[in-house]
């Protein structure tokens, strides 16, 4: 069985459509649906209370955690879920008509699979493209193509609008850090890369699935400067709290990492300015230059 697992915090923008897209998905096997309220203010409760009368048929569950923050609430959608699998989508991700379906195939056909990452397509609600985006920065929209074939996530790692792994595998892997992962407004990340590191560790194999797809929706407030300075900032902050509580001497590797990733950000800078892209360039120093700063 699936469980599909989407915590929310005050999206009711978009959660009616997340949900929509989810119950019209063609499938006939055995899944859940499980939201989890992390202490909502807005109108999540009654959109959640309307979609279980509206889509009986749906195997609904609507859960509040009240400990505030993403981590805590995948925890408890962990704890609370009876299937073989977790799969882990964002509350304003929209899947395609036969997600669940390819999931279900893809699991059947790849035996050693326990853990996956799917493709996210960013939709722009302004419509247009910003101009500075590239493959480089794509991720901080949490955005994600690695192309048409099924392949492995080695230096990568899944993102968290569209991924999952199987329930043996959360046995040997636990749950996810609570003091890493978003809580109420701010950004401070690293809880999904910290989970796949821990999987990898285990040599158990991470798979991106191109036909598992979402569209993940960007606002015009995700595409300003003010944004990535916090998504830089709050980054680097992660990766400190991910790399201390391991070592100082982890810490050490991740600034001498810092230092490589400056090596190639300015090439890209160069090679933009180059090309005529300027914004593209200056988007990643300004990103780069924050996350140094949380991590310092």
């Amino acid at each position: 069985m699936l469980s599909v697992i989407i915590c929310t915090y005050n999206r009711e923008k978009y959660l009616s459509e997340t949900l929509r897209r989810l119950a019209n998905n063609r499938y006939n096997g055995e899944w859940e649906l499980l939201l989890i309220d992390n202490n909502s203010t807005d109108s999540t409760a009654s959109i959640c209370k309307d979609f279980a009368t509206q889509y009986s048929a749906v195997p609904f569950r609507y859960l509040v955690e009240t400990q505030q923050g993403l981590s805590y609430a995948r925890n408890r959608g962990i704890k609370e879920a009876k299937g073989e699998w977790f799969v882990f989508l964002d509350d304003d991700a929209f899947v395609s008509e036969n997600y669940l379906e390819r999931l279900s195939l893809y699991i059947q056909q790849i035996p050693d699979m326990d853990a996956f990452g799917g493709r996210i397509y960013p939709l722009f609600e302004e419509g247009a493209t910003p101009s500075w985006l590239s493959k480089w920065s794509a991720s901080w929209l949490s955005a994600i193509d690695k192309g048409n074939n099924v392949c492995l996530f080695t230096k990568d790692y899944p993102i968290g609008a569209n991924m999952g792994f199987s329930k043996i595998t959360a046995d040997r892997c636990g749950l996810f850090n609570t003091s890493l992962g978003r809580s109420g407004k701010n950004l401070i990340g690293g809880e999904e890369k910290d989970y796949f590191n821990r999987i990898k560790a285990l040599n158990v194999p991470i798979y991106y699935l191109p036909e598992i797809a979402v569209e993940h929706c960007i606002p015009s407030s995700r595409t300003t400067d003010e944004y990535i300075y916090r998504l830089g900032l709050g980054v680097g902050q992660s990766e400190r709290q991910r790399t201390l509580a391991i070592s100082k001497i982890e810490y050490s590797k991740r600034l001498f990492l810092e230092a490589v990733k400056w090596g190639g950000t300015l090439a890209l800078w160069i090679g933009y300015c180059l090309q005529g892209h300027p914004a593209k360039g200056n988007k990643l120093i300004l990103f780069r230059r924050n996350v140094t700063k949380g991590l310092l």
